[in-house]
């Protein structure tokens, strides 16, 4: 016992008892420890396998083999995930022909194909992520703000209701009254075709949020009255001055004829 004691208050005990306890917590966490990690890490790599071998096939002609760009299209190295999955989701990717502009049509790939896809291309270098749905849930945003936001913004080409718009050189600003939330989004982080990027430090997550709930209202109708087509001033004034004053000329000719 006497033994026992000594050798407990060496000097080298507590060095000796903390590598014990450094051990014990290890054996415990590799023994308890979750594996979805490396399911995770599995997945991924397959999905940026089953990409790279999707993006040889649709698109290496155009963008080049590694991605990089050629004299027909842009390179996509950093264009990060998030590009990807707006292009291809909404089938303006793979482009069918050369254009001013990449029009919306029909997805020629499926969800899955999308994501390694966009798996593939985000590993080429770092680049915008695929936002969140709590990102894109308009129901969470404030629309009054969203509307601030948008007529600074983004009313210039898209219209003051996002009715979208004529651009020059045959390129044009698209509506919105159907587009996904996740895509709106994903607009304003990548600037897709001739939109500039709005990233966190121009329009913060939260703001782009606002817009999106702006825009859903404006899908609810017209808060009274005709749209009119929703053109704003144009359609108003053409009403105005072909109606209206065509109306007023009618009455003064009327009057002067029964006058007479």
């Amino acid at each position: 016992m006497k033994a026992l004691a000594a050798r407990r208050h060496h000097r080298a005990a507590p060095v000796v008892l903390m590598l014990l306890a450094l051990l014990l917590t290890g054996g415990v966490y590799a023994v308890l420890a979750p594996s979805p990690a490396t399911a995770d890490t599995a997945s991924t790599a397959n999905d940026v396998e089953e990409g790279d071998r999707l993006f040889q096939a649709n698109c290496a002609t155009c963008h080049g083999p590694n991605a990089e760009g050629t004299s027909q299209a842009p390179s996509l190295v950093g264009v990060g995930a998030a590009s990807v999955d707006f292009q291809v989701s909404t089938g303006r990717m793979p482009m069918q022909a050369n254009g001013p502009q990449a029009p919306q049509k029909p997805p020629q790939m499926t969800e899955e194909q999308t994501a390694q896809l966009a798996a593939y291309v985000a590993s080429l270098g770092a680049g915008p992520a695929i936002p969140t749905d709590e990102q894109v849930d308009g129901a969470e945003g404030d629309a009054s703000n969203g509307a601030l936001l948008f007529r600074t913004n983004c009313a210039m080409c898209h219209n003051a209701v996002g009715a979208g718009g004529a651009l020059s050189e045959g390129k044009w600003a698209p509506p919105l009254y159907e587009v996904s939330e996740r895509n709106i989004y994903q607009a304003m982080l990548t600037g897709p075709q001739s939109m500039p990027v709005f990233n966190d430090a121009n329009i913060t997550p939260d703001e782009k949020r606002d817009i999106i709930a702006y825009l859903l209202e404006q899908r609810d109708g017209s808060a009274g009255g005709l749209t009119l087509g929703s053109l704003g001033p144009v359609s108003e004034g053409v009403w105005a001055w072909v109606v209206g004053l065509g109306l007023m000329i009618g009455a003064a000719v009327w009057i002067g004829a029964k006058s007479s």
